[in-house]
């Protein structure tokens, strides 16, 4: 059995997956459910390399989708439940999704009265949500907040309509971004003050994602006391739905030196990009680990690292190396496998990475790659 990625073997730049590590998080996933009863389902937006759908569904209760083409890929191929949520929808939208989903969650009064009906008249069953926000920020990341002032995401305690509680089957709420169980327990108290009351016969309630289960030093035997003290509390199914966790940590990004150059310190440039290939580091920000490497003046070479679009501004980070880099030498990027393939694009026309896999059964494999054509179709 081969345990051990081939990074020598893909081509770059390519994101690949492993399965161990992937199985890994999954496992810790259903340690929870199988402590609390709750259902977690897995967040596209973070991760929807559908290669590895069977194995997730080994594991989990379905998909959460942001959009009529992520609860279509959900749908086909994971099965089981598939949930939706979008701050609004068009008519045609709704006629798409009411073939293919189990629960649509709406994010305003006015969206439950536009389309309620339509939704209850449907020749399947399917459940009703609300989206309501906490007005709780436990985060510093403006970007990612759905309880900042002014936010456009879940109905605030003062424009929630009660009339319409007996058309809900259940409220959800997601404020939460790479935190910890602390920060959901500081979420729940103000989601209960505000809207404790209405759980009362409704059959659900999404406690949402951003929750950061599978991180080392996560209190996982908190997360279980919270889910287990609401599902008591107001005889309700807990739903979780996060998407980082599932596959943290599980995906690497293989890149290549393309060339070195200096302008007042050493640059490299690589066959992979930033803004193309892994824009939450310029979104977030944050700074990718490279197997092998150091911050910047830890080890004794320096690099700029940086892609070859060009955004000025595409660049990795500042990176340390026991040697110095030459063009044909690999870089090796760790957790890529969320938020990386999701929100990765073709500006300046520059290639999309190959995605690959690996397996105990069948080692590293690519399984997917990218040309011209899909350059020129999105045009």
């Amino acid at each position: 059995m081969d345990t051990t990625i081939d990074f020598q073997a893909l081509p770059t730049p390519s994101y690949v997956v492993d399965e161990t590590l992937l199985r890994r998080n999954l496992e810790i996933l259903k340690s929870v459910k199988d402590q609390t009863g709750c259902k977690i389902l897995l967040a596209q937006k973070a991760f929807s390399m559908y290669h590895f759908y069977p194995l997730v569904a080994e594991y989990l209760d379905g998909t959460t989708a942001s959009s009529v083409h992520e609860a279509q890929l959900g749908h086909e191929e994971f099965g089981k439940e598939t949930h939706v949520f979008a701050p609004a929808f068009k008519k045609e939208e709704m006629e798409a999704l009411l073939p293919i989903v189990d629960h649509i969650v709406f994010n305003s009064p006015n969206q439950v009265k536009l389309y309620a009906e339509m939704v209850k008249n449907s020749d399947r069953p399917i459940e009703i949500g609300l989206r309501v926000n906490p007005e709780l920020s436990t985060q510093d990341h403006a970007l990612y907040d759905p309880a900042s002032p002014f936010s456009r995401l879940g109905t605030t305690a003062v424009n929630f309509d009660e009339s319409q509680v007996e058309l809900l089957d259940g409220l959800h709420f997601h404020t939460l971004c790479e935190q910890g169980s602390d920060a959901l327990e500081a979420t729940l108290v103000a989601f209960e003050e505000k809207f404790g009351k209405y759980l009362h016969g409704m059959k659900w309630v999404n406690f949402g994602g951003g929750h950061h289960i599978t991180k080392e030093g996560y209190d996982i035997a908190k997360l279980v006391k919270i889910v287990n003290y609401i599902k008591e509390k107001y005889a309700v199914q807990v739903y979780l739905e996060p998407g980082e966790a599932i596959a943290l940590n599980a995906g690497f990004l293989v890149a290549s030196v393309l060339e070195t150059t200096y302008n007042q310190m050493n640059l490299a440039i690589l066959d992979t990009s930033a803004t193309c290939h892994m824009p939450d580091v310029l979104e977030m920000p944050y700074r990718p680990f490279i197997i092998g490497s150091g911050e910047a003046d830890e080890k004794v070479h320096t690099y700029r690292l940086g892609g070859q679009t060009c955004l000025a501004g595409d660049v990795i980070g500042d990176y340390s190396f026991d040697e110095p880099l030459k063009a044909g030498d690999r870089l090796i990027f760790t957790d890529m496998a969320i938020y990386s393939m999701v929100k990765n694009t073709t500006f300046n026309g520059i290639q999309l990475p190959a995605i690959a896999a690996h397996t105990v059964k069948d080692g590293t494999k690519v399984i997917k790659t990218f040309g011209y054509e899909d350059f020129k179709s999105r045009l």
